[in-house]
């Protein structure tokens, strides 16, 4: 009745190893660590550097531990050391030696943390929780992004189009002005006014064209869509994001938080950082793109050996430099409406462009009598223009065109997304700062380690005392509930909070409601008069029915948490939901596993430990001390016991 099946064991057992070994990164601590990354936009870090750097480092004699070279989203190489003091002459010296040009580095070195998490643990991608800025420390930004200016943008674009459009179709009007979030277009007469309209419909398909004025003062106003409104505040929002993503790495971050909050604000959260200074600079620095043609008078290869022409410049960083470009560009990024990978007609990587009305009338100006020459794309970040890529003219461009001659598609990927992303989509304002010092981040990490542990021995204790054995049954799957816990925000690699320390306590309790419940209903059934064999499969089965009910009903309500909720709501509700689950399996599946491990194996089972139990009647007795008959099947009914008199003497 109460025996488990081998797989079941074996499963009991994979989820003791799984969460001991997910959840001991934790317990290693970290180990001074200085972070190379790239300080240019078209610089990209390799392995290569990972060796240049280990080569300073073994001839100043500063041996590092272990070097790791991170190829994610933003590639960095990283170096750990025995304490703080190697770990500031690391940075110092690779600083010195990796920029020759103090003034114009190609490297950002930063100071950060790595786990020592021992290999081992590491092969089986066993790493530690992120610790959030309350617990470790750092910086909290709260940015508002100006989406007037988002939309200023767009409808001076959609000005720019609907002039270039006017003009290219010969369409005669008397006058176009913006008032407020439209354009008003005048005519003298309905037929001009109705071919502006046909071809102003036929090619700007995110307007609304509606009528206006009257006699002899007509007027076409110009709106845009809805929903075109709306994504363009989606994109303005998201292109900042992605481009504050890039910026923080050279802060040397581990994790930091980048994440929209609203319409229109932007959460940064940067922990471990303490200079708000050089955070602010980083974050709210400005990046423009333009477009420029190449000087023909410089012959190319001669570039650094020639005088540079009046009205030009010399770009010496970047890919395919130095090149002399003209100092007038051509166009700005504001004209580019998108950038993405592709393949050109031989199937090689390349790169589309996508310019708006007036980019496009521009680009064809410029390239219709320049077939044959270079044409340059240069980021201008911090006062420093960097060459992105130098393009021979193959043909007359217009509002679309690609750029071949990639090395690799992921090339052609990461040119895309400096084209995209090199600038902010609109200014932003900081309103709301907030800087959080290591030590008080430890003094929370201390409390909220504390209040969990006193916690959880109140909990064990109490339910040893009152429940004897399957107290003890209790106890060891409140145990594996934490561990499986910790083990999957760990495999996650989830940041932990102060509300994520709540949602774990929070847990704790809910998981121990689940065995309170079958305790109880195990004693009921022994009440009943059913044998302990019968009570404990009784018990189990009944209990269930309302503990999955319960947990439902709180899941619900940590998904609309999940879902409704950011930042701080956020991380509680994940660690919530996340703890509604282990407590399911520890509570239910884990408890009755002990339970069947050590009383199903007694054919003849007399009592169970489970504490007092109170018998019909008011009399009491203790299972533990064998009041309660054994029986081997599913008694009936008892029928009531009339009591007997005494004979009289």
């Amino acid at each position: 009745m109460n025996r488990y099946p081998l797989w079941k064991y074996a499963l009991m057992v994979l989820a003791i190893l799984f969460g001991t070994f997910y959840t001991l990164p934790n317990f290693f601590g970290e180990s001074p660590a200085v972070q190379i990354s790239s300080a240019k936009s078209t610089v990209k870090l390799t392995s290569a550097v990972m060796a240049q750097a280990q080569d300073v480092l073994q001839k100043g004699g500063l041996a590092p531990e272990s070097m790791l070279f991170d190829n994610g989203a933003v590639a960095s190489v990283r170096a750990r050391f025995a304490n703080t003091d190697q770990q500031f002459k690391a940075k110092s010296l690779l600083e010195h030696e990796l920029n020759p040009d103090p003034a114009d580095p190609t490297y950002v070195v930063a100071f950060n943390l790595l786990p020592n998490t021992p290999q081992w643990l590491q092969t089986l991608h066993a790493f530690p929780m992120f610790l959030g800025l309350d617990l470790r420390g750092g910086v909290h930004f709260l940015m508002q992004v100006d989406i007037k200016a988002i939309l200023n943008k767009r409808l001076q674009g959609l000005l720019t189009s609907t002039r270039g459009i006017l003009r290219d179709k010969n369409i005669r009007h008397s006058g176009i002005a913006r008032v407020g979030d439209t354009i008003e277009i005048s005519f003298h007469d309905q037929n001009t006014m109705a071919a502006a309209r046909e071809a102003l419909a036929s090619q700007l398909s995110e307007i609304l064209l509606a009528d206006g004025g009257n006699g002899a003062d007509l007027k076409l106003i110009e709106t845009l869509r809805p929903e075109a409104l709306k994504q363009t505040q989606e994109d303005g929002v998201k292109q900042n994001i992605l481009t504050l993503s890039k910026r923080v790495n050279e802060l040397g971050v581990t994790e930091p938080t980048i994440q929209r909050q609203g319409a229109d604000r932007i959460v940064v959260e940067l922990p471990g950082v303490q200079d708000v200074a050089r955070a602010k600079d980083i974050i709210g620095r400005t990046a423009t793109l333009e477009v420029r043609m190449a000087d023909e008078s410089v012959v190319r290869g001669t570039e650094l050996s020639a005088p540079v022409p009046f009205g030009s410049e010399l770009f010496k960083v970047g890919k395919n430099a130095p090149v002399v470009l003209y100092k007038e560009p051509v166009l700005t990024g504001d004209y580019i409406s998108s950038a993405s990978a592709s393949f050109d007609q031989n199937h090689q990587p390349s790169v589309s462009l996508d310019l708006n009305g007036d980019g496009g009338r521009l680009m064809r100006e410029a390239t219709r009598n320049k077939i044959g020459k270079a044409m340059a794309i240069v980021l201008f970040e911090k006062g420093k223009g960097e060459v992105l890529t130098v393009a021979t003219i193959r043909d007359e461009l217009g509002s679309r065109f690609q750029i071949t001659g990639m090395e690799s598609a992921e090339a052609a990927a990461d040119l895309a997304l400096l084209m995209r992303a090199g600038s902010l989509a609109a200014p932003m304002e900081i309103i709301e700062e907030r800087t959080i010092g290591p030590q008080l981040g430890a003094d929370n990490i201390r409390k909220g380690f504390e209040s969990t542990l006193y916690g959880f021995l109140v909990i064990t204790v109490f339910m040893i005392c009152y429940y004897l054995m399957f107290g003890l049954f209790s106890a060891l799957a409140l145990s594996l509930n934490l561990v499986l816990l910790i083990a999957l925000l760990s495999t996650l690699q989830a940041t932990l909070t102060l509300p994520g320390i709540a949602a774990i306590a929070l847990t704790l309790g809910m998981a121990i409601d689940s065995n309170v419940l079958i305790n109880e209903r195990i004693r009921e059934e022994l009440r009943a008069g059913n044998s302990p064999q019968a009570a404990i499969a009784i018990g189990f089965e009944r209990a269930w029915a309302t503990i999955l009910d319960s947990n439902v009903t709180t899941l619900i309500a940590g998904l609309a948490l999940l879902i409704f909720g950011s930042g701080a709501i956020r991380g509680f509700a994940v660690v919530h939901c996340l703890g509604i689950m282990t407590s399911m399996f520890s509570a239910v599946f884990f408890s009755r596993g002990l339970a069947n491990l050590w009383y199903g194996r007694k054919k003849k089972l007399a009592s169970i430990a489970i504490g007092q139990i109170w018998m019909p009647g008011g009399a009491a007795a203790t299972a533990g001390a064998g009041a309660v008959p054994d029986a081997e099947t599913l008694p009936k009914p008892q029928r009531p016991v009339s009591k007997k008199s005494k004979p009289r003497k």
